[in-house]
């Protein structure tokens, strides 16, 4: 009788704390580490991509950790629902996010809870994808497949192990680079679809897999070109805040990072000293601190941390030149997701990266921007200063940029390839 009683109570306590929260049949799960108001960029395109896809016939479920990144809300709702889309939370592991083993550790935790949390259908959708943030999270979507029948998708950021052996974390031949790989072709060959960033990416995952070529899906990233529109400094809050609004700016917003090329930029600051150029650095990353001690004599150069969304725009548009960089190796295996905000905020691009890199061609062929080769210092200081030295030219590139992403890098098009991807029913408006 009071056992009875006791799970009555319970149950009760349960239901009162839900009962706010409409159940939602979801058709697709979506499984990633990171979402807002965590401040990462993966998560970021997750919660707009669930809106939209919600918005439409698609019932959405999105499961994820609490923040652990970056942000400055360190607890959210463990559910909740946000633009159609119910939002579910569990606890994350926060041990040192910025450095590699932190960053796995967390990532493994993260999946281990997946791997218990999905035992629930309702929680695995009809449809599941999974994000490669954490790299091995799909491994989770491998496993109820194999036992349950789960069908899922993979959606894939950046190529692991490929990314820590070009990065030298681990030579070619280890046992974890052999471990990862077999573990990659299981999860793949067993997936619906496998969603990848890049053409360059695509044609990686072919080379190494051919037999997957036909569920092969490449889906670029975007931006909004609703909240991020082109707005010239003298209008911009946080360019007259920061003083940027009185000086040719040069910006590198978001991770700088081990795939990130900041010794061309280190090398070309100081020799800008003197000229009324500014770099302004937004963000964090690895690169960060190791940059800001070795720039420190330089007057021309200003540091600053992860702002918050709704400052996006402003940050952003707070420029003459944007800037995005590749290490000369990884050109294949990531695909920074800067870039689509830079286009939007309708200013010119400079990509630091190899010649062959699939950046260049975009820029100049649209002729809104320069992709300059990794070491090229003098190449990257004779562009800005004609660009200093132009504004016309510089304000007509920077129309192109914008133009360049309405036509082909906005959500709308993003979600058509994800409701390719994913096999999901033509779009139609709710009823």
């Amino acid at each position: 009788m009071l056992l009875t009683l006791l799970m009555g109570r319970r149950a009760h306590r349960r239901n009162a704390r839900h009962e706010d929260v409409p159940v939602l049949p979801p058709a697709l799960a979506i499984i990633t580490q990171f979402y807002p108001p965590d401040f990462a960029a993966t998560g970021q395109f997750v919660s707009e991509l669930a809106a939209a896809l919600a918005a439409t016939t698609v019932k959405v479920r999105v499961f994820t950790g609490q923040p652990a990144y970056a942000y400055t809300q360190a607890q959210a709702p463990r559910e909740e629902v946000r633009a159609g889309v119910l939002i579910q939370r569990t606890a994350s592991a926060r041990f040192v996010p910025q450095r590699i083993r932190g960053k796995l550790l967390n990532g493994l935790i993260y999946s281990l809870r997946c791997a218990i949390k999905l035992r629930r259908p309702p929680v695995r959708g009809s449809h599941t994808l999974y994000t490669s943030a954490p790299p091995f999270l799909p491994v989770v979507g491998w496993f109820y497949h194999k036992f349950f029948g789960q069908a899922y998708s993979c959606l894939v950021y950046d190529l692991y192990p490929d990314v820590a052996v070009r990065l030298g974390v681990v030579g070619p031949r280890h046992s974890l680079v052999k471990l990862w790989d077999f573990f990659n072709a299981r999860v793949w060959r067993r997936a619906q679809s496998i969603i990848v960033l890049s053409e360059p990416m695509r044609r990686l995952v072919c080379q190494k897999h051919p037999d997957l070529a036909e569920k092969v899906f490449v889906v670029p990233s975007w931006a909004n070109p609703d909240l991020i529109q082109p707005l010239p400094k003298a209008d911009n809050w946080f360019a007259r805040e920061h003083g940027l609004d009185r000086r040719f700016t040069v910006l590198y917003s978001g991770n700088l990072g081990r795939c990130h090329d900041a010794e061309t930029l280190a090398a070309a600051i100081p020799a800008l000293v003197g000229t009324g150029i500014q770099f302004v650095f937004v963000g964090s990353g690895a690169g960060y601190q190791a940059l800001k001690k070795e720039l420190a004599p330089c007057d021309n150069v200003l540091f600053l941390p992860y702002q918050l969304p709704e400052v996006l725009p402003y940050s952003l548009t707070a420029c003459d030149v944007s800037v995005v960089s590749l290490r000369p190796n990884v050109g294949d295996v990531v695909a920074p997701s800067k870039f689509y905000g830079m286009l939007a905020a309708g200013r010119p691009v400079l990509a630091i990266c190899r010649n062959d890199c699939y950046l260049k061609p975009l820029l100049e062929e649209n002729r809104c921007g320069r992709a300059i080769a990794n070491g090229d210092v003098a190449g990257l200081v004779d562009f800005l200063r004609s660009l200093q030295a132009d504004p016309a030219a510089a304000a007509a590139m920077g129309q192109r940029a914008r133009q360049l992403l309405e036509d082909r890098f906005t959500l709308q098009h993003a979600a058509q390839g994800y409701r390719q991807a994913l096999g999901l029913t033509p779009e139609e408006p709710p009823p």
